[in-house]
């Protein structure tokens, strides 16, 4: 049995570190990338598994535009309120600052609204979210969709998408001595964006580094737990909480990482503010001041 075990241990890292092997040759006399180049004829196909695994921020950006592409072509409808999307552009950036992998002129971050009534939010790589306004709705304040878009720049500050889209290549036979086919690769960033959960440790993970973003970006660390505790009760599971861990499991979690005396410390919890915010989602013209919606004046960015 040790053997054997032996024999597919091999067999399973092998390949890989020999492709790393041919990739780390050709790549000390490979020449500098120029503007305007094709992510996927800059190096000969054999190697374009083990790129998948150390792309570049312009290499992610390139093929994440792609696959944006092909989510609001064939997948999602984008929700047309210029106001709303601002909204929720200056919070994401707002936490996208204090993420391990800030904007940069390089590197930017893209927040779009999903006309879509399921509760739910996703992100796939180039800085690229996703929020539905049913989820929007959903919250009560600006501290609990805080959270949420948090935990998806996470995803994306963590590289989890290309860890698991590096994995999948592999696993679907879509790498083989021809290379990787760009449309079948952009194909899978869509399944991994909409339908495929990530693994229980990059889920815990992203709730962590979310907290901590969310934390540092000022938001009340409450917003997080509360939220999480209002979507395990409902009914149907929101597709972005229905994979590994449990979500039981995921609540305990960042319970333990919360001090109770400083939980409900810092912005966000403002429910009138939050609707004031979203109130064409209601059918409402939000055109009341702020000083007409509430005693203390208080309003999120």
């Amino acid at each position: 049995m040790v053997g054997l075990m032996k024999q597919l241990w091999f067999r399973r890292w092998i390949y890989p570190l020999i492709s790393l092997g041919v990739a780390l040759g050709i790549g000390v006399s490979s020449p500098q990338m120029s503007q305007g180049f094709s992510i996927w004829d800059i190096l000969p196909d054999v190697i374009q598994y083990v790129q998948l695994a150390s792309l570049g921020d312009r290499q992610e950006i390139a093929l994440g535009k792609q696959i944006n592409q092909q989510l609001i072509r064939q997948e999602v409808r984008i929700y047309d309120d210029p106001e709303l999307t601002d909204y929720i552009n200056r919070i994401g950036q707002r936490l996208a600052q204090e993420s391990y992998r800030p904007p940069t002129s390089n590197y930017k971050y893209t927040f779009q609204v999903v006309d879509d009534d399921s509760v739910n939010a996703f992100a796939t790589l180039g800085g690229f979210v996703y929020i539905h306004t049913g989820l929007i709705e959903e919250a009560e304040n600006e501290a609990e969709l805080a959270s949420v878009i948090g935990h998806e720049i996470a995803h994306i500050a963590e590289r989890h998408a290309i860890n698991q889209m590096r994995r999948m290549a592999l696993t679907n036979g879509l790498v083989t001595a021809a290379g990787v086919d760009q449309s079948q690769i952009v194909g899978l960033g869509v399944e991994i964006a909409l339908r495929l959960p990530h693994s229980r440790d990059a889920e815990y993970e992203a709730d962590r580094v979310g907290l901590n973003m969310l934390t540092a970006a000022g938001y009340a660390q409450i917003g997080m737990v509360d939220f999480m505790h209002k979507l395990a009760r409902s009914p149907s599971m929101p597709t972005f909480l229905s994979t590994h861990p449990h979500t039981r499991d995921r609540i305990n979690a960042l319970e333990q990482a919360i001090d109770p005396e400083f939980a409900a410390v810092g912005d966000g919890l403002d429910p009138d503010a939050y609707q004031y915010q979203i109130a064409s989602l209601n059918g409402e013209s939000g055109d009341r001041s702020p000083s007409e919606e509430t005693d203390e004046g208080f309003w999120p960015l």
